[in-house]
């Protein structure tokens, strides 16, 4: 039987063949393009421009800025909530207790001689006049005033404090120093461009403490010494601010892929880049992807207040959350200036190969994502430190794996860089940071449209599935385990019969 059965298949299949007609097998069904490819290919920069557009004219319409406790902010947070609503979100707005740090006014002179100073957020204040002293130049090594030892070998009584940015925070510094002596601090940069920071919160500061550019700084370090005036008039204002967050109606609450963006912008401007880029981009993949999508991770989206004072509101949420509540938290994505001008192209350095301090566990692997999805378009990625700058800071903090992307701010683009993405050399990432002239003139629409597809792109991947980052599959995935633990489970009987 089973030869006569060959026999016929060999002829039928002579037959066929003579009459001219040719055996193939049906061809193969293309797998449709995933959650994420599908997000990517929807948003684009021109989504993104008319969100911005209505920031621009929100700052013009309130004083020329969206900073936290104005009617500016006020009116961003309702543009954003109202747009996420209709597009069916489960939307808040929690409050949070801020504060506001205020300079009057500031200045520096060295031997009567004016050098450009921008003081520390909650810094102390001084007297009209100032404070005067001698100029101490502390030696530069690796760690620079970040321990008492540092500060041994000289008398800082009395004295200004001249200290090299790097390795521990401002308020670590000038704390240092006032326990050495001195009377004021002031922090030079460790890279071109002005130096903007903060202690952190009221109260953290001990002595007048303020920044000035790396160039400034380099010029001061021969002038040990000198006479120094440094003078800051500044208040503390407190206020109840909001953030705003949106969560899809889909998806396992028990394991949320967040992103984030600050919506508040610097009284000096209307913010457009920092950080009207991240908050629009954020804002119109959100609206791409819709309140209630084909997800297995819910997806949650939030615009944070009061960054520009100190992470403020991102800080404040973080807490607020039980432990039980910061666990349903999968990963945190950053987006905070994504279309600087002469932009960069930078993710977090989660692994720590660049900046030799990795995230937490779950961190490399979101850098990895978009490395590979930029690699994908032909955009190399360069690392960014994940120095506490931004809001995810206090996610870090809490063991929370981060990561995000970034286009550059007061830092100084290189001869490679400009050959490799373009722009101009020894030009700042973004010549308009914190200052009135970022508004929509001050965007890279290129940048713009490259992010917020890399923005959409990463967020809906792990919207699908965050087993990389903390090793819990994808809906699919756990079908597929369950079907395999399933077949390998049947009776050998059972199995033999099947084959």
């Amino acid at each position: 039987m089973p030869a006569a059965k060959k026999s016929l298949r060999t002829g039928a299949t002579g037959l066929l063949l003579s009459a001219g007609l040719v055996l193939t097998s049906a061809p193969a069904t293309a797998a449709p393009p995933s959650l994420a490819d599908q997000l990517a290919n929807k948003v684009s920069a021109d989504g993104v421009q008319r969100h911005l557009i209505a920031l621009q004219r929100i700052a013009e319409t309130n004083g020329g800025n969206r900073s936290a406790n104005t009617g500016g902010y006020d009116a961003s947070i309702d543009y954003i909530a109202g747009k996420l609503t209709n597009a069916g979100f489960e939307v808040s707005t929690p409050t949070f207790d801020a504060t506001k740090f205020v300079v009057e006014s500031e200045s520096l002179e060295v031997d009567g001689q004016p050098v450009d100073v921008r003081t520390m957020s909650f810094s102390p204040s001084t007297e009209a006049d100032g404070v005067t002293g001698p100029l101490a130049v502390l030696p530069e090594d690796d760690t620079p005033g970040c321990g008492p030892d540092d500060f041994q070998g000289a008398d800082y009584t009395g004295t200004v404090a001249l200290i090299r940015r790097g390795a521990c925070t401002f308020a670590e510094k000038q704390q240092y120093a006032a326990d050495a002596g001195a009377i004021a601090a002031v922090v030079s940069n460790n890279e071109p461009g002005e130096l903007s920071g903060t202690l952190g919160e009221p109260g953290a500061g001990s002595i007048p403490t303020g920044g000035v550019t790396q160039e400034d700084g380099d010029a001061l370090t021969g002038k040990a010494g000198a006479s120094v005036t440094f003078e800051t008039v500044n208040h503390v204002e407190e206020f109840v601010e909001r953030n705003l967050v949106a969560q899809t109606r889909t998806g396992r609450a028990d394991n949320v892929v967040t992103a984030g963006a600050h919506l508040d912008s610097v009284d000096e401007g209307p913010g457009i880049n920092d950080n009207g880029s991240g908050s629009a981009a954020l804002l119109e993949t959100a609206l791409r992807m819709g309140g209630s999508p084909k997800v297995t991770n819910a997806v949650r989206f939030a615009w944070w207040g009061a960054e520009e004072q100190g992470l403020q509101g991102s800080t404040a949420y973080v807490r607020s959350l039980s432990f039980e509540q910061q666990l349903d938290i999968a990963l945190y994505l950053n987006f905070d200036m994504v279309g600087s001008p002469n932009a960069g192209y930078f993710a977090y350095d989660g692994d720590g190969s660049d900046f030799g301090e990795p995230g937490p566990q779950g961190s490399a692997h979101i850098e990895k994502s978009f490395v590979d999805y930029f690699d994908s378009t032909g955009v190399r990625i360069e690392g960014t430190e994940l120095s506490g700058r931004s809001d995810y800071a206090e996610f870090v903090n809490v063991g929370i794996p981060a990561g995000g992307l970034f286009t550059g701010a007061e830092g100084v683009k290189t001869e490679e860089q400009a050959r490799e993405w373009g722009g101009e050399a020894g030009a700042a990432y973004d010549p308009c940071y914190h200052t009135a002239c970022d508004n929509l003139a001050n965007i890279d629409r290129q940048a713009l449209d490259r992010n917020v597809k890399g923005i959409a792109h990463v967020t809906a991947s792990y919207g699908e599935s965050t087993e990389g980052v903390n090793g819990v599959p994808s809906r699919q995935q756990r079908k597929e385990l369950r079907a395999a633990s399933t077949r390998s489970a049947a009776p050998e009987g059972h199995s033999e019969a099947v084959r």
